[in-house]
């Protein structure tokens, strides 16, 4: 790292030792410096303490931070008063926020803004657009969220079992509530389509088991780890299979016949969420905050149909490679149907998924200068929500005591093709999700709202560049492999067009299909699920090219600007030093690193 000193959001900088500005810092407070003095210590201050004030609030609203809760409250309350009353807290610090005067903050302060900012300003929207009317997606919902309380605790002492105990015991309430909003989403036609909850059931009745100790949730009490007294342990066992099968299991069963019987029958039988009420300026407001652009709709698709016509120019390439005889659509069938192409079992699977990911391993330091201390291990997808699961994901660390995982969907192996294992792994493991979260939580200088904090737009652009990233890495030797790579590229321009074409141009189900099944070699099964997930996460889908051609822009003008003093693995220091950022932000610092470079190099 060179010896630049940044004064002031305003792009002046000074080369001069660490020592020499402190001084020079010190007497501007006197007055006798008056050009040092670059930004407003009030300004600064107010923000510090108004960003202090978001993250007290935070904790005091979240009812998993302490034993005793909110208000009693273990699970979320989602009580309309409850929701009303965080929506005017909100707002009131998003004035607060508003009346800092953001041109005296300091450059860091100035990025902190942006995104805390946002992450409030994004709180406020849902409550507006009401979003909380549907708490699920085609592969997700609240049902399943709890499971996040499983594996919270290592459940060492006596208090924690009790803990969870009560928290189980306000899951008839935490489902209650959620209900009473699917209710008003069908009274007002903002639902999920009837299109993609077909099995959607299957997610709920994986929880409804006739032994209660065959529950997820009796997990904790299967080994004494709190060192109870035998018999005060078969107690707690006794009183966990009450409430789990009183409380926990028959809040599912109520939920399922709810489900098949009312929500599902009663969904809205159109796709696109502009079809909603105010749908048209949710998408809008969706487009947004994932792409962290102004982009608008137009542009978007139209940048998605130039990066299809391209990607598909480069596909014709390698099927001409291969001397393949035929057409475009049946060198995909060839590929979705040969069986070369698939395991036979999950152990294959994960073992070749896990293969790959050491491999990159390897390549690491050839590319970054610093690594995550978090070890990250490969697994399968949980049998519960596989069906209609993505094909892959990366589920970062819950406590310190735990590694990061790549999940690997198994189910449904000859819809899994290995020529797309490269690309899936790098993407979700390393260099992308889990070198990119991990790093970003290992960020002590940062304020914890940034650490913990996950922009689609940077972290999606940078796990789907981490593919690309895989052809220095000496990945993609074989062309099945880099057909592979470019149907995962593909897949995601492909996105651009099918998200904005059926939620704002009127587009069916079938035609987003089609369109992905026609440009992809994805498995019918992942075009399926893929397309029900845009349709049930509007906008989301759109992060991930955006951000990738915003990091490979912002690469070549490094490339460009610094010629033979390029350096690949400080490139990707500067992109990633200052965590999950606006992809603006994300622009206006790597040019100051290019700016600062180009400085020393004439000095």
């Amino acid at each position: 790292m060179k010896s630049i000193v940044w004064l002031s959001k305003t792009k002046m900088n000074y080369s001069l030792p660490p020592r020499i500005c402190r001084t020079l810092l010190v007497l501007s407070l006197f007055g006798t410096l008056s050009a040092c003095t670059l930004t407003s210590p009030n300004a600064n201050t107010q923000f510090e303490q108004v960003a202090q004030s978001i993250v007290d609030y935070r904790k005091r609203v979240n009812p998993y931070t302490q034993p005793e809760g909110v208000d009693g409250y273990l699970l979320p309350n989602l009580s309309a008063k409850f929701l009303k009353q965080q929506y005017e807290e909100k707002t009131a610090l998003l004035s607060r926020l508003d009346a800092i005067d953001s041109d005296e903050l300091s450059s860091e302060n100035s990025i902190n803004l942006s995104i805390i900012r946002a992450q409030v300003q994004n709180s406020v929207d849902e409550y507006v657009f009401n979003a909380h009317y549907m708490p699920l997606t085609s592969e997700y919902g609240f049902h399943s969220s709890l499971s996040y309380m499983i594996n919270s605790s290592q459940y060492k002492q006596p208090q924690q079992l009790e803990t969870y105990l009560a928290r189980l015991e306000q899951v008839p309430r935490f489902f209650e509530q959620n209900i009473h909003w699917m209710k008003k989403g069908l009274e007002t036609g903002l639902t999920q389509p009837q299109a993609v909850l077909a099995g959607y059931e299957d997610s709920i009745s994986a929880y409804i088991v006739d032994d209660v100790t065959q529950s997820d949730f009796y997990s904790p009490f299967k080994t004494n780890t709190a060192g109870l007294s035998e018999n005060d342990f078969k107690a707690l066992q006794q009183k966990a299979k009450r409430i789990i099968k009183n409380d926990v299991i028959a809040s599912y069963k109520a939920y399922l016949t709810f489900f098949t019987t009312q929500y599902q029958p009663g969904a809205r039988t159109t796709i696109g969420i502009s079809q909603t009420p105010n749908g048209k300026a949710f998408y809008k407001n969706r487009a947004q905050y994932y792409t962290t652009t102004n982009m608008s709709i137009d542009e978007i698709h139209q940048l998605g149909l130039s990066e299809v016509a391209r990607i598909r120019s480069e596909m014709q390439e390698i099927i001409k490679e291969v001397g393949f005889e035929g057409t475009f659509a049946d060198f995909i069938h060839f590929l979705r149907t040969d069986p070369q192409f698939y395991a036979t079992t999950p152990e294959q699977l994960l073992k070749e998924a896990a293969y790959i990911a050491k491999k990159m391993d390897a390549q690491l330091p050839k590319l970054f200068h610093t690594l995550p201390r978090m070890p990250y291990g490969v697994a399968p997808v949980p049998a519960n929500i596989a069906p209609k699961y993505t094909t892959g994901r990366y589920v970062g660390s819950s406590r310190s005591d735990q590694a990061g995982y790549y999940w690997v969907n198994t189910y449904a192996l000859d819809k899994r093709p290995l020529y797309v294992l490269e690309a899936l792994t790098l993407h979700e493991a390393v260099p992308g999700h889990h070198l990119q979260i991990s790093l970003n939580a290992e960020l002590e200088n940062l304020p914890s709202y940034r650490r913990d904090a996950y922009l689609s737009a940077f972290g999606e652009g940078w796990g789907l560049y981490s593919e690309y990233l895989g052809i220095e890495a000496g990945f993609y030797q074989d062309p099945y492999s880099r057909f592979g790579r470019l149907t995962y590229e593909m897949w995601r321009a492909a996105r651009l067009v099918v998200d904005t074409g059926m939620h704002m141009y009127g587009w069916s189900r079938e035609r987003a299909m089609n369109f992905m099944s026609e440009n992809t070699a994805l498995s019918l099964h992942n075009v399926k699920t893929e397309t029900d997930r845009y349709i049930s996460w509007p906008g989301q889908a759109l992060s991930y090219k955006i951000g990738e051609l915003t990091i490979k822009r912002l690469r070549t003008e490094a490339e460009q600007a610094l010629g033979p003093r390029f350096d690949i693995r400080e490139f990707h220091h500067q992109v990633l030093r200052h965590g999950s950022v606006p992809l603006s932000v994300l622009e206006e610092q790597v040019r100051l690193y290019i700016k600062a470079e180009l400085e020393n190099t004439q000095s």
